[in-house]
Order: structure tokens, then C-alpha cells, then sequence
């Protein structure tokens, strides 16, 4: 979900633009302002989250790939650990499979930066299947506080009207209205 940023839009406007080009990456651009919003709630409720003895980026995909315990260990040497920001939109790309893999002390910690990364438009894998389409909620979002289970409320809220997401709008719906409640 990439939206046109106003300095998207001003340089549209010095290129000489259809009008009506410009008039509707000015419409999107309303979606950018929301999404920044929300990567400040995201900021917020997990400020200071560090990884703890949770799974690790790389030693998820290790675990994916039924990597020896050695590899896995030698991965997770390799993992950010103590601040999610410095986690890449690239790495999260490249470790996409490691949603599926992480436990609760590991998501709690890499869920920010892929819900940041898929506001800016820079995870092209989308989150909505992580966040609405399994079974055990529990075991990976069981660590969540209420002000981070309301920063993904905030992120599912965001991406329902997200042509990008319509294709799993009632999965979002019936998340919302089943897990991601408001309390």
C-alpha cells in the first residue's frame, strides 16, 4: 500500500501532470497522512519492545527451513535483538515466511516493523493474512499489552478500506470482530 506523499504530489505538479492525475494521488495521498498516523501509534505502544529469548528474524527462517539447531543458533546470533527500527523493509521482505514462525516474545517484537514497513508501502507482502487468518492467536499475540493489541486494531482499521486489502476484507472484518476487539 504505497500512497503519493505531498512531495510525490508537488513533484507531479512541477512535471506537468494531467490534473486529474494529480487530483486523485491528491485523494491518496489523505490514506498517506492516516497511515502515518497509525505507524505513531504502532511507534508508541511498542517503544522499548526488545526481542528477549524470543525467535529472531533469521533463526525463523532457519526454523522454515528445519535448519539443524546449530544454524538456527548461528542465525540468531546474527538477529536484531534489542531494536526493532533497525530491522530493514529488505530483511523483513527477504524473511517473509518468518511470521509463521515466530513465538510470542518474537512477534511482539518484529510485528511493529512489518506493520511500519506495509504503511510505507515497503513490505510487498502484506500483513493482513498474519493478523486475520490463523487459528491460535493466542500463541502468537498472547504478550501483547492493550495499547499494542490497539495499535494493530488501528493497522487492521486502516488497511479494511485499502483497495489493496479488499480482497480479505471480511477476513478483517471477523478478525476485528473476533480477536482484535476493543476491550
Amino acid at each position: 500500500m504505497k500512497y503519493p506523499t505531498p512531495a510525490d504530489i508537488a513533484e507531479m505538479k512541477a512535471r506537468g501532470y494531467d490534473p486529474a492525475t494529480v487530483a486523485e494521488a491528491e485523494q491518496q495521498s489523505k490514506r498517506w497522512a492516516l497511515a502515518q498516523e497509525v505507524c505513531r501509534v504502532i511507534e508508541a505502544a511498542f517503544a522499548g519492545v526488545t526481542l528477549g529469548g524470543g525467535v529472531g528474524l533469521q533463526e525463523a527462517q532457519g526454523l522454515d527451513d528445519y535448519a539443524d539447531a546449530a544454524t538456527c543458533a548461528a542465525y540468531r546470533a546474527g538477529d536484531e535483538k534489542d531494536d526493532w527500527h533497525r530491522i530493514s523493509a529488505e530483511a523483513l521482505c527477504r524473511c517473509n515466511s518468518s511470521l509463521s514462525f515466530f513465538d510470542a516474545e518474537g512477534m511482539r517484537f518484529h510485528l511493529p516493523a512489518y506493520l511500519v514497513a506495509d504503511l510505507r508501502g515497503d513490505y510487498g507482502f502484506g500483513m493482513a493474512f498474519c493478523l486475520t487468518q490463523i487459528s491460535d492467536y493466542d500463541r502468537y499475540f498472547r504478550l501483547l499489552s492493550d495499547a499494542q493489541r490497539k495499535a494493530v486494531r488501528s493497522f487492521l482499521l486502516h488497511i479494511l478500506d485499502d483497495r489493496d486489502y479488499e480482497f480479505v476484507r471480511l477476513h478483517i472484518l471477523r478478525a476485528l470482530d473476533e480477536y482484535w476487539t476493543e476491550h
